[in-house]
């Protein structure tokens, strides 16, 4: 597998569907074919249509279109987006309220790098802008970063947060979904032995594997059955030459993408059943409910081989965080070193990556942490997306998170 011709092969595959799906609906669409009515050409430019959509939003970075933000002089304000850290393999954004004052809680905003995009959380931001000075990680795929700026690791990950949270001061508060949950502990603890003066004021972990093995998932399940070799000879491939970062070894966004689709492959194939009847009745458009997710979820990017790797050998299987025995560049990191900094852990009842158990064993590692300053919250009903988007996030999650951090936002005797 670790083969250009094999990562080439799959953006030729990719490429032909996006083809074909133009040419169809193209070919049916022509004023000819209504000299000869017939449902067939109506439902064959419909799945063109959706074809063409589908294949083109997988090789797409989402815009991030954040809507405009009414402040309390009762004024739209712009929302620009500023880089204020540049690195090779992400950036530290800044949504900057233009003509807004600087808002008392500043916020950073840890995004996943799990084969989407940060606008994943684009819901999330929005939901935030209004009472938050926010921050975002926004990770670079990595087909487009070149050999030469060197390897990604779980290691220079909790680095890259470690220098982000740097810039950013001691009154931040950091809020990390799902899979960067374990490094944004790990990083929060090295700060506390090296730079205590950067400590962030709060951390809040949303449905992260913090002790994977607390409560087996499909995905423990698969992480405990394959081997590493097995792993790396199955998912690892190397970047065509189509690409900035030709040669660089990867986990494809493509190979990503096939396994997220094949996890709810039912759900995902009737509704683009579905979609392609409503093109057909002239019923869908262009921002619709399945547009809007579809263009999102579908959008991938590569992760570098190193920390995919890493990540399921050090995380899940040796569970170097869950045992306090991580370390970041040859210094051991000790979780009880987290003595003022307010940790609260979210999880969702219903999470089939993350489940409930997972997330809040990060307290218990939290051994110089005293009570008060340690929270915890599930909501019974939802699932892994829902804890940090959509209906729960928004009536329940998020103004439980804003109260901790308003709780929590003036410095510990002695920090």
């Amino acid at each position: 597998m670790r083969l250009m011709a094999t990562y080439d092969l799959m953006e030729t595959m990719r490429n032909t569907n996006q083809w074909l799906g133009a040419t169809a609906q193209a070919a049916a669409s022509y004023p000819a074919m209504g000299l000869f009515p017939n449902p067939m050409g109506e439902w064959m430019a419909a799945w063109g249509q959706v074809a063409e959509r589908t294949f083109a939003r997988m090789v797409t970075k989402p815009d991030w279109n954040i809507p405009n933000v009414t402040g309390e002089d009762g004024r739209d304000h712009i929302v620009a987006i500023e880089t204020c850290v540049e690195r090779p393999f992400g950036d530290l954004l800044h949504f900057q309220v233009t003509d807004r004052p600087a808002k008392p809680r500043r916020v950073l905003l840890v995004a996943p790098m799990s084969g989407h995009y940060a606008t994943l959380l684009r819901s999330t931001v929005v939901s935030l802008l209004p009472d938050c000075e926010l921050y975002i990680t926004d990770w670079h795929n990595a087909r487009d970063i070149p050999v030469s700026e060197g390897k990604f690791d779980v290691e220079d990950y909790t680095l890259y947060l470690v220098d982000f949270l740097r810039h950013l001061g001691p009154d931040t508060h950091v809020i990390a979904v799902c899979q960067p949950a374990p490094l944004a502990l790990a990083a929060t603890a090295y700060l506390a032995e090296q730079d205590a003066a950067a400590q962030p004021r709060t951390l809040t972990l949303i449905g992260g594997p913090i002790d994977p093995d607390a409560a087996p998932t499909e995905v423990t399940d698969f992480g405990a059955r394959i081997t590493m070799g097995q792993l790396e000879e199955l998912a690892i491939q190397r970047v065509g030459f189509k690409y900035p970062g030709v040669g660089r070894m990867v986990y494809p966004g493509l190979l990503q993408l096939a396994s997220f689709m094949a996890m709810n492959g039912e759900r995902h194939k009737d509704a683009f059943s579905n979609q392609i009847q409503r093109v057909s009745k002239g019923e869908a458009s262009d921002h619709d409910a399945h547009n809007r997710f579809y263009d999102e979820y579908l959008s991938v990017m590569d992760m570098t081989a190193e920390f995919y790797l890493s990540t399921v050998e050090r995380i899940f299987k040796d569970r170097e965080i869950a045992k306090n025995e991580f370390v970041v560049d040859g210094h051991k990191v000790d979780i009880g070193a987290i003595t003022t900094v307010a940790v609260k852990t979210v999880e969702g009842g219903h999470d089939d990556i993350s489940a409930p158990g997972q997330c809040i064993a990060a307290l218990d590692l939290l051994t110089g942490l005293p009570d008060s300053k340690k929270a915890s919250y599930l909501e019974p009903e939802a699932g892994h997306y829902g804890i940090f988007a959509g209906k729960s996030w928004r009536n329940n999650i998020r103004p439980l998170v804003l109260e901790f951090i308003d709780a929590n936002s003036k410095p510990t005797k002695g920090a």
